[in-house]
């Protein structure tokens, strides 16, 4: 299934004002050309990746190291430390496997996919660099299924690595399922192994036993590409942007009621306002904002509140894998949750309790909020169901949807009120504001 059309993210994607792009990272070669970097480009920018210093070569500090130094974390949601999981991989005594996730199954992201049209090879090089350091030879490479046109953009760009021999060890590319869950590591282990694209909640974890058997390292787009960064300008250039406790710099989609939806490069640290501000800001009086994608959490509008896990936290929300969504006044945020929630369901992995039976009940009671159906016991029920469904399930699938809908019943706490006691609002029968693609099951897992 296609990520719903969310243009102009990449065509008309424009730089930050001119005191923000020094913060460009990742989009400088964008920023500057306005094209996307071929081999040639990328070799002139930043030669050829370091492998050697990568593996530990004694000329310089083992990039396990740098990347500790870094303070990188991954920016695919987790925001798990990036050299604990290169250690452990590492410290396994047979040869490992790297798998780079480009699946980017979040509808309201772009950022991966924006990343792999401009920049692929940086992210490639962080493969190979990441491949050196664990000890692996074979790096596989994960995009959604439908996404002809990159695939072949991405092939074409591997085939010149390959004709340069500029990498030691081998990069495949497939195309996976695109369900909402098909992202998540121990999905994309079980399907190079030959089974479903569905999370794989029991032990071994992937970095004991993963691809074939071996011990394997799972890292997002995104995050390989600062790793590649790293281990050519080092840790202290990497902390130049960010914050002491969550240095570097990170690509937020924003979407929803802005001028220029866009896909933008950003210090960690940056208050929503001032991101917002980068996507033209809102094109109307602002409601809400969702922080963190579809199984994010609302806010009202917390605009002075920086992009960083420590300032979100004590709001009960994390940039996740960096989405914004700007929800206008004149919208009905229950109608929009109840929404994505259909949506969230029809995509669920059906492997445990909470995802065959409670995310579909919670998702049935919020479309009857959303509708005006009065129902005194309604609102007490999705309350202990929405408590009830976090930690349960083989894999955070409905921990999730919980937050989202948690989230909403608090922020939308007045329309709730209004929903329960006089029915939808007008704005609940509005064209929806925020593009969620058709909630139909996936037709294929493999």
């Amino acid at each position: 299934m296609k990520r719903p059309d969310m243009t102009p993210i990449a065509p008309h994607h424009v730089a930050p004002p001119s005191s923000e792009t020094g913060a460009a990272r990742l989009l400088a070669g964008w920023y500057s050309t306005g094209r996307p970097a071929a081999l040639a480009d990328h070799l002139r920018d930043y030669g050829p990746p370091p492998v050697g210093a990568a593996a530990g070569d004694g000329s310089s500090m083992p990039l396990v190291e740098a990347v500790k130094a870094a303070g990188l974390t991954g920016r695919g949601g987790g925001a798990f430390p990036t050299d604990r999981k290169l250690r452990a991989v590492a410290e396994r005594s047979d040869r490992a496997v790297v798998v780079v996730n480009a699946m980017e199954s979040e509808p309201a992201s772009a950022k991966d996919e924006f990343l792999m049209t401009v920049a692929p090879h940086l992210v490639f090089d962080g493969a190979v660099l990441a491949a050196a350091a664990v000890g692996a030879d074979t790096v596989h490479v994960c995009l959604p299924r439908g996404r002809s046109t990159q695939y072949r953009e991405l092939r074409a760009a591997l085939d010149d690595r390959r004709r340069t021999r500029l990498d030691s060890v081998q990069l495949r590319l497939h195309t996976l399922p695109h369900a909402y869950v098909s992202s998540e590591s121990t999905a994309l282990v079980r399907w190079l192994n030959g089974g479903p694209a569905r999370p794989q909640g029991s032990p071994p974890h992937t970095y004991e036993r993963g691809v074939v058997r071996r011990p394997t390292l799972v890292h997002n787009a995104e995050t390989l590409a600062h790793l590649a960064l790293i281990a050519r300008y080092g840790a202290d250039w990497f902390r130049q942007f960010g914050t002491p406790d969550e240095p570097g710099t990170m690509l937020v989609t924003v979407s929803g009621g802005v001028r220029i939806p866009a896909v933008v490069e950003v210090a960690l640290g940056t208050p929503l306002a001032t991101i917002l501000g980068h996507a033209g800001g809102p094109a109307e009086s602002l409601g809400a904002v969702l922080v963190g994608g579809f199984a994010g959490t609302w806010l009202p509008s917390q605009l002075l509140t920086p992009l960083t896990r420590n300032d979100l936290a004590p709001l009960g929300a994390t940039p996740g894998a960096g989405v914004l969504i700007a929800l206008p006044t004149s919208a009905c945020g229950l109608a929009e949750t109840a929404r994505i929630l259909a949506y969230l369901t029809a995509h669920r992995a059906r492997q445990c309790g909470p995802c065959r039976l409670g995310l579909p009940a919670v998702a049935k009671d919020f479309t009857a909020l959303a509708e005006g159906q009065t129902d005194s016991a309604l609102l007490s029920r999705l309350h202990r169901r929405t408590s009830l469904l976090p930690q349960r399930g083989a894999c955070h699938h409905p921990d999730g949807a919980a937050r989202l809908a948690a989230s909403a019943l608090q922020t939308f706490a007045e329309d709730v009120g209004h929903h329960l006691t006089h029915g939808a609002c007008p704005a609940a029968d509005q064209q929806p504001r925020i593009p969620v693609p058709p909630a139909k099951a996936p037709e294929i897992w493999r």
